[in-house]
């Protein structure tokens, strides 16, 4: 389980700590920063996966996702007795994240080229405006020490701790590749290679498709799917999944929380498998094509909620998306089951959601406001932050 999520130079983040538990929410009013820190820990998912400079050039380089503000905002800023201003440069522009594991942690800081790193090449490279990674460190526990470093990669050089000695394992590193796509894959070199499959396993779901050609709305050949797919395409396999290999009072139970009187049935015909819900008083199910989009939803949650095969961490962006308030309440007991296989961060603005899933004992609630452009936990102050060092540049 992930301890404390940190953030760095990022959009509205100039510098954040997050403490995380096993239920999380994460709530603000529009334009808070709520987003900036779901795709925060969406970039840190895409270093396992070798695509974070990619995730950057989409999100329209590193130029534009630093943090915009003053290095440093002084009291005086902030009680508004002086202007905000910018002071002079203390060193090279970085974006920095990480977060603290219970066996290990991880932190990542990425940089634009130097100015004279094309200096030697006979041709200009078209990808001098590329993000660089400049910093990467893996440590034992969840307090950074030098003393607690595992694996270390500075530029283009790797190397790993064995003993009370250091092993160089790369010295030639592309600065567009992480350590997890060098060493990832080697069993050899254990703590990278478990951390990337940790960090490979989060689930994300925030693009599920309810429109009317929605492929969760169509007979789909369906294999076993413990995993429902990002975009729901699987849903009927996925649902099948869980009655045959999961909890099927489980996933009952969800459906009579949200549609009293209602059945689930999935029906399969030469390979192809369909939704069929019947709902009280009608004569007939309503297959998945005829159902609302919000009806449609909450099933697709109920699949990514229930799945077989819970990951250590499951991040669903406003799930509320097409609900009816009504059915809120049953989705926020569906996501606190959830959380005792899973750790669960849930992003969210609608407030029925919010009280039934603050109204459970073990949530950690996260109200994030801005203050002068800068994303920041309301209500915190400076000793109330959790325990972080990032790693020496």
């Amino acid at each position: 389980m992930l301890h404390t999520l940190a953030v760095h130079n990022y959009r509205s983040i100039s510098s954040l700590l997050v403490p995380l538990g096993a239920l999380n929410v994460i709530t603000g009013a529009n334009g808070s920063g709520k987003s900036n820190l779901y795709r925060a820990l969406r970039l840190l998912a895409e270093t396992a996966q070798g695509g974070v400079v990619a995730a950057l050039a989409r999100e329209g380089g590193l130029a534009s996702s630093f943090w915009a503000g003053p290095a440093n905002l002084s009291r005086r800023m902030r009680e508004g007795e002086v202007a905000i201003e910018g002071g002079p440069s203390r060193g090279p522009k970085r974006l920095r994240l990480g977060f603290a594991g219970e066996d290990f942690s991880y932190a990542i800081s990425l940089g634009l080229p130097d100015s004279n790193s094309g200096e030697d090449r006979e041709t200009p490279s078209a990808f001098a405006l590329d993000p660089q990674i400049k910093l990467e460190s893996i440590w034992a526990g969840a307090a950074y020490r030098p003393a607690s470093l595992l694996v270390e990669r500075k530029g283009p050089m790797l190397r790993a701790r064995e003993g009370r000695e250091w092993q160089v394992l790369a010295q030639h590193l592309a600065t567009f590749d992480s350590l997890f796509s060098q060493v990832g894959r080697d069993a050899s070199c254990p703590e990278v290679f478990q951390l990337r499959e940790i960090i490979r396993g989060w689930r994300f779901y925030d693009h599920f498709r309810t429109d009317a050609d929605a492929p969760a709305r169509q007979p789909q050949l369906g294999t076993r799917t413990p995993v429902l797919a990002h975009d729901g395409r699987d849903l009927a396999a996925a649902l099948q999944t869980i009655r045959e290999i999961g909890d099927p009072h489980a996933l009952d139970a969800a459906i009579e929380d949200a549609f009293p009187g209602s059945r689930l049935r999935i029906e399969v015909n030469d390979g192809l498998f369909t939704v069929h819900l019947q709902q009280d008083g009608l004569l007939r199910p309503l297959s998945a094509a005829e159902l609302s989009d919000g009806t449609l939803r909450y099933l697709l949650l109920v699949a990514a909620l229930l799945t077989p095969r819970p990951p250590s961490l499951m991040v669903l962006n406003e799930p509320e998306t097409s609900l009816h308030p009504d059915l809120l309440p049953a989705l926020g007991r569906l996501i606190i089951q959830a959380s005792a296989r899973s750790q669960v961060w849930v992003v969210s603005h609608a407030n029925r959601l919010i009280a039934t899933l603050e109204a459970h004992p073990e949530c950690n609630a996260v109200v994030l406001e801005k203050s002068l452009g800068e994303t920041r936990v309301a209500g915190r102050g400076l000793l109330d932050e959790p325990l972080w060092r990032w790693p020496d540049a």
